[in-house]
């Protein structure tokens, strides 16, 4: 009969094996989410610089309608 020692072995080896594997899933995974979430950081980036871009154009426009007012008035 086989010993304690002949079923635990194999059997650690195994699960051994199968923690590395889900390690690298994991690891694959992760890089694929990190992926996103950088491109997702640079749209919301160049979100925020035309936003700003635009809220300057309009308060420069605005001032030149309030300067014609005053120049009218």
């Amino acid at each position: 009969m086989a010993g304690p020692q002949d079923m635990i072995l194999p059997l650690l080896r195994e699960i051994r094996s199968e923690i590395k594997d889900l390690g690298r899933s994991t690891e694959r995974q992760f890089e694929g989410v990190n992926g996103r979430l950088e491109r997702m950081e640079g749209r919301l980036a160049n979100m925020r610089e035309a936003i700003n871009g635009e809220s300057v154009l309009g308060r420069y426009a605005a001032a030149e309608v309030e300067e014609r007012l005053e120049v009218i008035e």
